[in-house]
């Protein structure tokens, strides 16, 4: 089992930034692939952005490109999002996910198989 722990969410008001961070522990970090999805009231969980090994394989929701960055500390076995120009659309749980290091980033939430229990985003406008 690969615990994971989101920390970092918050109330804030539009326009401004927030940095999730994303703590696992139960396995060896660097093996797995990270993801970010967030659920919004009423809608389905949905695909923020992925990471793989290192901070050079990245991918993206095409709403969250240009503002929001996944990256990730193996020495720390942290997996971050960093978030910016936030607007009242972003306001969910965003919950953090893991799967076993592929060479493909999935934006499938069926791919991957730890889950933390999620942090609350809201922003107000």
């Amino acid at each position: 089992q690969m615990q994971l722990v989101e920390s970092g969410g918050g109330s804030i008001q539009a326009g401004g930034s927030l940095r999730l961070s994303c703590a696992a522990s139960g396995r060896t970090f660097s093996f797995y692939s990270m993801g970010w999805f967030r659920q919004a009231p009423g809608k389905e969980r949905e695909f923020v952005a992925a990471i793989g090994k290192s901070d050079d394989n990245t991918r993206y929701a095409d709403s969250m490109k240009g503002r929001f960055t996944i990256s990730r500390d193996n020495a720390k076995n942290t997996v971050y999002l960093q978030m910016n120009s936030l607007n009242p659309e972003d306001t969910a749980v965003y919950y953090c996910t893991s799967r076993f290091l592929t060479s493909y980033l999935s934006d499938n939430e069926r791919d991957y198989t730890y889950w933390g229990q999620g942090t609350q985003v809201t922003v107000s406008s």
